[in-house]
This record gives C-alpha cells, sequence and structure tokens, in this order.
C-alpha cells in the first residue's frame, strides 16, 4: 500500500477528528503538532507496512519504558536530547547572541538539593576507594570577569559507573554537592573519579540499541548545572581525555570544547595545600556563562528530575 491512502478524505477526517481540529476548544498550537504527529506515524505504517502484530509491540514497549522509566535515557540514546542542544545553538548564532562554554545534555540521573557549600567542599562518603579527584576552577561571563555567587551544581558515578539516589547501596547524595563562588569565581571539590557506565543490560533502551546494532555505553564524565543570577543557566558536562568511549558516547554528549585533561599531581606542596594524603588526580575546568536577556533564562528547563 502507497502513502496515498492517508491522503485518502475518511482517513484526513480521522485524523483531523482525533486532533481536535474540527472544534474550537483547546490548544491550537497543540492540536495541529498532535495531527502533524498522527499523520506522520499513519504514513510510516503505511510507507513500511507494519502489521497490527508489530503496532502493538510498539505499544507495549511503551509501556516497558515507562514502567522503567527509561524515557530521558531513549531520548539520550536516540539522539534526540542532543539534537535540542544542536538547534538551540543554531537558533543563538543565528540571533547573534554571545557564546560561552558549550551546552550538552542533562541525562537523566539529576537529583535536586544536593547540600550547597562555600566555595571547596568534599562530594565523596569515602567509602569508594577510587582515585582521588581534584576538580577546581573558575566561572567567568563572557568578558573574562568572574561570576561571584554562581552556584556549580555537579554530580558524576563512582567508580562502578552508578549514581547515588538510583543506587541504594550508596549514601545520599554521596558525588552530588553544590559550590557557591566566591568573588573570585572559583569552585573546588575533592572527589574520587568516576567511571562510564552502560545502559541497564535488560532494559528498554538497551534492547532497542541492540537491534540498532548499538552499545549503551558512557564515557566517564562529570555533570553540571552553572547558574548565577542576571545570568543563562548553563547545563553541561565534561568528559575525561583517555577513555574509550570517548568519541563514541552512545548519548552524543561529548563536544568539543567540554573535554577534561586528568593530571597526575605527585608535587608534595601542593598534595598537602590541599590536605590531601598522596597522589591524586586534578581535573581542571573553567566555565564561561552568559547573560540572561529574561528571567526564564536563568533557569534550568522544566522536566521530570528524582527529588525536584
Amino acid at each position: 500500500m502507497t502513502t496515498n491512502f492517508v491522503h485518502l478524505p475518511e482517513v484526513q477526517a480521522l485524523l483531523r477528528e482525533s486532533a481536535g481540529l474540527n472544534g474550537v476548544e483547546g490548544d491550537e498550537r497543540f492540536k495541529n503538532i498532535i495531527h502533524r504527529l498522527l499523520e506522520n506515524i499513519c504514513t510510516i505504517i503505511d510507507e513500511f507496512n507494519i502489521t497490527e502484530e508489530e503496532f502493538w509491540h510498539a505499544a507495549n514497549y511503551l509501556h516497558e519504558l515507562g514502567g522503567r522509566q527509561e524515557a530521558a535515557l531513549l531520548a539520550a540514546g536516540l539522539g534526540i536530547e542532543h539534537y535540542l542542544d544542536l538547534r538551540q545553538d543554531a537558533l543563538d548564532a543565528a540571533a547573534q547572541l554571545e557564546s560561552g562554554t558549550p551546552r550538552t545534555i542533562e541525562g537523566p540521573l539529576y537529583v535536586a538539593n544536593a547540600p550547597l557549600a562555600e566555595g571547596h567542599t568534599r562530594m565523596d562518603d569515602g567509602k569508594d576507594n577510587g582515585q582521588t579527584m581534584w576538580l577546581h576552577g573558575t566561572v567567568r561571563d563572557t568578558k573574562g570577569h568572574p561570576v561571584a555567587n554562581a552556584i556549580v551544581d555537579i554530580w558524576h558515578a563512582n567508580t562502578l559507573g552508578n549514581y547515588s539516589f538510583f543506587d541504594p547501596s550508596q549514601s545520599e547524595y554521596n558525588l552530588r554537592r553544590r559550590i557557591k563562588t566566591g568573588s573570585d569565581g572559583r569552585y573546588s571539590v575533592q572527589s574520587i573519579v568516576p567511571s562510564g557506565y552502560g545502559c541497564p543490560p535488560d532494559g528498554p533502551t538497551q534492547k532497542l540499541l541492540d537491534r540498532l546494532g548499538r552499545h549503551g555505553n558512557r564515557p566517564a564524565h562529570i555533570h553540571f548545572f552553572v547558574s548565577a543570577p542576571g545570568h543563562k543557566h548553563l547545563t553541561s558536562q565534561i568528559n575525561l581525555n583517555g577513555d574509550k568511549y570517548l568519541w563514541d558516547d552512545f548519548a552524543f554528549a561529548t563536544r568539543d570544547g567540554l573535554i577534561a585533561e586528568p593530571v597526575t599531581i605527585s608535587d608534595p606542596q601542593t598534595i598537602k595545600t590541599r590536605n590531601l594524603t598522596g597522589e591524586h588526580t586534578e581535573v581542571e575546568f573553567d566555565f564561561t556563562i552568559c547573560k540572561a536577556h529574561s528571567p526564564e533564562e536563568e533557569s534550568r528547563i522544566t522536566r521530570i528530575r528524582a527529588k525536584e
């Protein structure tokens, strides 16, 4: 059957009625979006001759996806979340807006209201014997001036690639902290070097990736929200150079300008100054945030998050 079937008058009438376009109530923009979505689904059914069995298999998959709460993970894995970043970059460029540190995907594992500290804090609870990491940097505006009172919200995985809250074996807010910068714009944390992770092997996201012939692995990375009064909220993350999945991230989050170089520190004076006990890994990363043009730009986008 050809896609012309979708254009039959009785089918078009069905799609219009289903999307509410024949009535005056409801949201007109939303109705037009749903109409286009329904038409595209029906066109795909025709073009690929999708059977009823295949259709209900897809519907069952959506039930499973929701039950496992992996919709956001799948959005990242299919590149949709990265597409949103690319599109926003293009919109900013077309409007000739100033640019700062590149944005990249948030991912599905943020937990709100992590403990807040001034300038420096420790993120790990000491129960993971991973390599000690000293992560630090400066938040600046686009003119190069340090930004005081910026909140640097950081979260990352442990050495097994697991995140607290989602991993009940970890303590509350382990490897999750917020740091408020001082007049120098500086932030620093003591933590452990994270590992990358893979999608749950028995989950619906990995099941779909298997059908596509793709893996579900991520390189070692560290997530950030950076916000400050009068500045655009920045959602970003850095990947650690040297990871085998650095440029093969299933979630497409690796971007130029967001790769950090881990450096081994063995200098006794530096170790003493940082009140550490021995050799450790240093990761330095500075952020540049842009001026906000509306109050809405100062806040992170609305989406379902743990304990938001």
